[in-house]
Parts: structure tokens; C-alpha cells; sequence
């Protein structure tokens, strides 16, 4: 039984950091990519960040430049560093693992961001 077990949200003021991690729990084999998704209130789910297998990674235009992310291979953990952070980031963060096999892709459960101006 795959688990994605995220932490690092909270309440931050604007102009702030936060860390947020993504640790695998179980097997998952033939990670293709790793990343990480925001939901706002009434919003659709968005992509915030994506790494691939081989580090390549790209962002969502809004977030180019105060976000970062990274990954612990040998962890099956992701990371997505916020700073700069601004009351629009406010969301819930979603992180996903995309595997080549069945099922193909994992959900964590999420992690609010709220971000007060």
C-alpha cells in the first residue's frame, strides 16, 4: 500500500518561506516524475512544479523564480521550497508521483498554504 505523506504547510505572512515535503511510504517502481499541484477554494486543481527522473524540471509561470523544487531519489521524497510567497498562493498542495506502470499515479492528501497579506 502506496502512501504519500505530506507536511511543511501553515500560515505565513506574505513576503515568507515554506518548505513543503512529500515522503513515499511502500514500493513504487518506475518513477517517472515527481511534482507537486495547488487547489484554491472554488479553483481547479493547477500544477505548481514538476521533476522529472532525470532532474528536469518546469513551473507554473506564476511561481518561475520563488519556488523550487527538488527530490530525494533514494527517499521517494519531494520537495517544494516557497519563498516571496504572496496571499494568491494560498491553496491547498497536492504532491503526485507518476509511475510508467499501473496505477500510474499517487495523490497525497494535501497541505493547506495560507498566505495573510
Amino acid at each position: 500500500q502506496v502512501q504519500l505523506v505530506e507536511s511543511g504547510g501553515g500560515l505565513v505572512q506574505a513576503g515568507g518561506s515554506l518548505r513543503l515535503s512529500c515522503a513515499a511510504s511502500g514500493s513504487i517502481f518506475s518513477i517517472n516524475a515527481m511534482g507537486w499541484y495547488r487547489q484554491a477554494p472554488g479553483k481547479q486543481r493547477d500544477k505548481v512544479a514538476r521533476i522529472t527522473s532525470d532532474d528536469s524540471t518546469n513551473y507554473a509561470d506564476s511561481v518561475k523564480g520563488r519556488f523550487t523544487i527538488s527530490r530525494d531519489s533514494a527517499k521517494n521524497t519531494v520537495y517544494l521550497q516557497m519563498n516571496s510567497l504572496k496571499p494568491d498562493d494560498t491553496a491547498v498542495y497536492y504532491c503526485n508521483i507518476e509511475s510508467r506502470i499501473f496505477p500510474f499515479s499517487y495523490w497525497g492528501q494535501g497541505t493547506q498554504v495560507t498566505v495573510s497579506s
